[in-house]
């Protein structure tokens, strides 16, 4: 009896076995099915890809000329991208008072997109003669690479003698010191550091000024922008921080009670 219970113990080891590497082959099955299907979703997700940036450069041609229409209108409007820029909440900022004063010659703004549109775009801006560059139009290009990276290119201005506000030139002097000045927005035509970035590193500036400000000025100019759509993260923050500051503030009092 002991040598039957031994055979059988056997039996039941073989067939656990067998039964482990039959589970063990449905997994790997599944998996590899699993895959297929993964792999058949990422080449339509391709597809609609395509197809969206197809649909978008189809647009692009349509809205171009009413754009170009668009901007000869804004010419006849005085120092409208100067108060689009001031009233929009992320760009006011970036404006120093000798950038204002340049401002009032910029003509027009206009995004140009690539042909192909996954290949970057350029914002450019359109002076009339002034007093401050020799330039008449300033430009910022990305450039998108298959690779996932970013080249980005800005126009060197060509500052008058003494007028170079984005190197601290061109304010007037108090006494033997110069005063203390702030980052110009012409400044950031130079800024072409972040080239060959991979994907993730995002100029704000160009973002906002493309996605945001270059769709509808019209509503910065008329002051009709809601700033919660930029500000309301940060209040969120600070709500928070205040709220952790008045219950640091009521276990304290608590303390101080016990105590008593």
């Amino acid at each position: 009896m002991v040598a039957d219970k031994g055979k059988k113990s056997k039996v039941a080891e073989r067939g656990e076995e067998q039964d482990s590497d039959h589970v063990d082959g449905e997994l790997v099955l599944s998996i590899e099915k699993l895959q297929e299907l993964q792999d058949e979703l990422e080449k339509i997700n391709e597809e609609a890809s395509d197809k969206v940036l197809e649909v978008e450069q189809k647009y692009n041609e349509v809205r171009r000329p009413v754009y170009i229409r668009r901007n000869e209108i804004i010419q006849s409007i005085p120092d409208f991208w100067l108060t689009a820029f001031l009233s929009h909440p992320a760009l006011s900022d970036l404006l120093t008072e000798e950038d204002q004063k340049i401002f009032k010659y910029l003509v027009s703004l206009d995004v140009e997109d690539c042909k192909d549109v996954k290949s970057g775009y350029s914002i450019v801006f359109n002076f009339s003669p002034n007093p401050y560059f020799e330039d008449t139009k300033l430009v910022k290009t990305y450039s998108f690479t298959e690779e996932g990276t970013t080249n980005i290119t800005g126009t060197t201005i060509k500052w008058k003698e003494g007028m170079d506000i984005a190197n601290g030139n061109g304010h007037e002097k108090k006494g033997s010191k110069r005063p203390l000045t702030e980052e110009s927005f012409f400044s950031w035509f130079g800024e072409t550091e972040l080239k060959n970035f991979s994907d993730g590193v995002t100029d704000e500036v160009a973002e906002i000024i493309k996605e945001d400000l270059w769709p509808n000025p019209l509503k910065y100019f008329n002051n009709e922008a809601d700033e919660e759509d930029f500000d309301g993260d940060e209040d969120d923050e600070e709500k928070g921080s205040e709220d952790d500051e008045d219950g640091d503030q009521d276990d304290e009092e608590e303390e101080d009670e016990d105590d008593s």
